[in-house]
């Protein structure tokens, strides 16, 4: 009996240790578990909230995706988020304050004097170090894509963002103009496609519907933005901006068809064919304008135009329709010159790490986790089981997206998600388009917005030298203010259309001349590469 109360105690002592070493064990795994997502620093990140995402939560925070993101590579982000619509001036703010985040979500292309000066000032870092050694996924896909590889580079060849990268040439229209095909229809017309049958439609809506605003467009963050597609103007035969014409390089704001543009919008303006508030339409007002019957034709998205505004506009007519038309012409039977046509990068959307970040090593990882296999269904899709699931290999969005129980709008669903419908630091998926429009009219809308000459006359993502970029941005910076003020004043009737002239003479007096040249310059460089 003894020696059985001695073995039965040994066995006892046995497993209290076995139970306390366990016990140690288990602390000292949840305690290094605990240290090591504590050794991971928070990081900031600045950008402005997607519209079809503010539209349904008022901060990042609050969006699943973004909530998921962090989750998946364990970072903890804080959002700074400028108002909407206005990233330029807050970023300005940002700047000149030198409280900068770790990462900022920018146009870094469009900063004065270019990336490579934004980089010599201190804002930004030079990237190529930290692409080679912490965004492995990133560097993989631009090894294997040379020709995107140069459009995301300086002159110098210097990295400066994580890009938005168009995968797909599909993916690269996406904007035209709309219309309330049910209201043609009741008015025995048809699909205007020249200027003469445009203002005759226009004309119709506001005389026999009693339409307030027959076209409406977006004028914000800049005046007729959202003409710089080419709607419209292009059936004139230029673009407000920079374009190539038989290998040469134009400013369409000092030709001749640009005066004929504003000729013509003066005239509509006066008629009350354009929104009175042409100058200050932002995405909600035009959301509303289109929506509510306001207005019946726009220059919008295939997503968060035809396929926001046809559900919402459904509920309360059945029988309402919005279909694209094709840009403009000024004669019956030609071919459009001009069209919305988006680079596999341009500049929108990329992600750059700033020069008082105390962790870019830790800001490139989680930057470069969009181009990973895994990351890439994030961006693109959402979560498994939830915003999709796969079917036969494809990833295919679920009905939370396609048909959202809280009515929302698909475009809106999937900006929930994923960021597939907007930019962002990662390649996005022709599979997103190919699912995303639902509808017959968006499928049909790029076939019909695509034809044009648009890849004859736009002028290439080309890169340039800082010298280059600073001296293009001084004289732009003044150009483009002229230009937008001599634009409202002509079409409000301010200005006579007699008044282009003495414009244009002041446009080359800010040496617009020159900027042609910088231009051409580099597009003979880029053509010798």
């Amino acid at each position: 009996m003894i020696r059985k109360r001695e073995s039965y105690i040994w066995l006892m002592m046995s497993l209290t240790f076995v139970m306390v070493l366990a016990t140690a064990c288990s602390e000292s795994k949840v305690k290094t578990a605990a240290e090591s997502q504590a050794a991971k620093p928070k990081l900031t990140y600045w950008s402005e909230l997607n519209g079809n995402a503010g539209s349904v939560k008022p901060s990042f925070l609050d969006v699943p995706f973004f909530q998921e993101w962090q989750k998946r590579t364990g970072v903890q982000l804080k959002f700074i988020q400028p108002p909407t619509n206005q990233a330029k001036e807050a970023m300005n703010v940002l700047l000149a304050s030198g409280d900068l985040p770790d990462m900022m979500e920018y146009e870094w292309n469009q900063f004065p004097g270019g990336p490579v000066k934004a980089i010599k000032d201190g804002y930004i870092i030079r990237l190529n170090e930290l692409i080679d050694n912490y965004a492995p996924n990133l560097k993989k896909y631009l090894n294997e894509h040379p020709d995107v590889d140069k459009q995301i580079k300086t002159a110098d060849g210097s990295y400066y963002v994580f890009p938005f990268i168009r995968g797909d040439d599909q993916l690269r229209t996406y904007q035209g103009p709309i219309i309330r095909k049910d209201w043609l229809d009741e008015l025995g017309l048809h699909t205007p496609t020249t200027i003469e049958e445009w203002h005759t439609v226009l004309q119709a809506f506001k005389e026999k519907k009693g339409v307030e605003a027959p076209l409406t467009f977006l004028g914000v963050p800049s005046p007729l933005f959202g003409i710089e597609g080419g709607g419209f103007v292009g059936a004139f035969g230029v673009k407000k901006g920079f374009y190539v014409d038989q290998g040469h390089v134009k400013f369409g704001a000092i030709e001749p068809g640009y005066k004929e543009f504003l000729t013509t919008f003066r005239q509509w303006y006066a008629e009350g064919l354009l929104d009175k508030n042409i100058a200050t339409v932002d995405t909600k007002t035009m959301d509303a304008n289109m929506i509510s019957g306001r207005s019946g034709a726009s220059i919008w998205n295939a997503g968060a135009g035809i396929g926001k505004w046809q559900p919402l506009v459904e509920e309360k007519d059945e029988s309402a329709i919005f279909e694209a038309a094709p840009y403009p012409v000024l004669k019956k039977g030609d071919r459009p010159k001009f069209s919305q046509r988006s680079y596999a990068y341009e500049g929108t959307g990329g992600v750059a790490i700033s020069s008082k970040s105390k962790h870019p090593e830790e800001a490139a990882k989680l930057l470069d986790y969009g181009y990973s296999p895994e990351g890439h269904m994030l961006f693109n899709f959402g979560v498994e089981g939830t915003s999709y699931s796969e079917v036969n290999g494809y990833p295919t969005y679920t009905e939370l997206i396609l048909h959202n129980p809280d009515k929302l709008a698909p475009a809106q669903a999937l900006a929930m998600y994923s960021r597939a419908s907007y930019f962002g630091p990662y390649v996005q998926d022709v599979r997103y388009m190919e699912q995303f429009y639902t509808l017959d009219q968006q499928k049909k809308a790029v076939q019909i917005w695509s034809d044009t000459d648009v890849d004859r006359n736009i002028l290439p993502q080309i890169p340039k030298t800082e010298l280059e970029n600073a001296e293009l941005s001084s004289i732009m910076n003044d150009v483009t203010t002229l230009v937008d003020e001599m634009s409202l004043k002509i079409i409000l009737g301010v200005d006579s259309p007699e008044a282009f002239d003495s414009y244009v003479s002041q446009i080359k007096a800010l040496k617009i001349d020159r900027a042609i040249q910088i231009q051409e310059q580099a597009l003979e460089r880029d053509r010798r590469r």
